[in-house]
């Protein structure tokens, strides 16, 4: 039972409190709703209590009612593995702020205030984050769950492409120093053009004679990777991996199972930061890094190699620098006069 109110404050319905610097509606424990400020007089402070905690109990009003059907429908599900691991991460971190309000009283000005304080310490995940709700009010709007998209018409920040490009040192100096599991996964990515995903999802009945099948996780396109000295070489370091059981990855954690994202990014982070503290290197690269160093140093058709639909998607993998001709010198091009001056 909790504590009785003060005298000046018996006259608030349950669950409304003086806050610092506003009275709060607080429904239920974690949720906090500003009413309105703390100088406001008392009819208007339970005109406000009162569209509050209307809106919060709204049998079908709520954002979080649209986003859980979202997570259940076909086109969640129909998402790449990565991007609906991403999408349930972002999800708690818009939740207090917009899962409580009416889904349709989320206005794009209300977008935009999130997207400046969210980008003050990450202009990345606040495209992130407004990319998801976008999709679930698209997603919402086609089914009436919704009347409009708040979020369209608000921009998002500039994202500047990556450009780093893995020289040879830099490969080497990583993959030298790296576990077994990281030495393969670097040479598939690298040598299939292939997703950090992709690649330790594969399954050795994915090893066929031609070469390797690959699905891509995020694109859905399917090639058959041909085989290479270097990656058979791959493949037979793979099967000297130890395991206390036998495994269907080819790329099997000790137990057996396939590496998750979380469990390869740390004994890949370890690896870099071994060679760095031994080779002095930057190496300011990530893993998926790797598939950009593989489609830069292709030589031929680089989007049927990567599997990307469009070139564009190409451009942004191609980093190599490259090395063009120079004007050559007919004898008519206009040119310094050799061994004179001053005409």
């Amino acid at each position: 039972m909790g504590r009785p109110r003060k005298e000046a404050d018996r006259w608030m319905p349950a669950k409304l409190y003086r806050g610092k610097s506003a009275y709060e509606y607080k429904p239920k424990p974690g949720v906090t709703i500003r009413v309105c400020s703390l100088d406001a007089t008392k009819p208007a402070v339970l005109r406000q209590f009162a569209a509050a905690y209307e809106q919060f109990h709204a049998v079908d009003g709520s954002l979080t009612e649209v986003v859980e059907l979202y997570f259940k429908s076909e086109k969640y599900l129909a998402l790449a593995l990565q991007t609906r691991k991403d999408y349930a991460k972002y999800w708690p971190k818009l939740k207090p702020v917009f899962g409580h309000v009416n889904r349709n009283n989320i206005k794009p000005e209300h977008i935009r205030r999130y997207m400046d304080v969210k980008g003050k310490t990450s202009e990345t995940q606040a495209n992130r984050h407004h990319s998801f709700l976008s999709s679930v009010y698209t997603w919402g709007f086609q089914r009436g769950y919704v009347t409009t998209n708040p979020c369209r018409g608000v921009s998002k920040f500039k994202e500047a492409p990556r450009e780093k490009y893995i020289e040879q040192a830099e490969y080497d100096a990583v993959y030298s120093r790296a576990p077994i599991a990281v030495q393969v996964a670097m040479e598939i990515s690298y040598l299939c053009a292939a997703r950090q995903g992709d690649v330790l999802r594969l399954k050795k009945n994915q090893l066929l004679e031609e070469g390797i099948f690959i699905r891509q996780g995020k694109t859905g396109m399917k090639q058959i990777k041909a085989w290479t000295p270097r990656l058979r070489a791959a493949i037979t370091l793979a099967a000297t991996i130890e395991t206390k059981t036998s495994s269907m990855y080819v790329i099997p954690t000790r137990s057996g199972t396939a590496y998750t994202s979380d469990g390869f990014r740390s004994i890949w982070h370890d690896a870099r930061e071994i060679a760095r503290k031994e080779t002095q290197l930057p190496l300011a690269f990530t893993f998926h890094d790797i598939k950009a160093a593989s489609i830069s140093d292709y030589q031929g058709d680089k989007q049927r190699f990567s599997g990307h639909k469009t070139a564009r998607q190409v451009q942004i993998y191609d980093r190599k620098v490259p090395v063009v001709d120079t004007l050559q010198e007919p004898e008519n091009l206009r040119n310094i006069t050799r061994g004179e001056s001053g005409k």
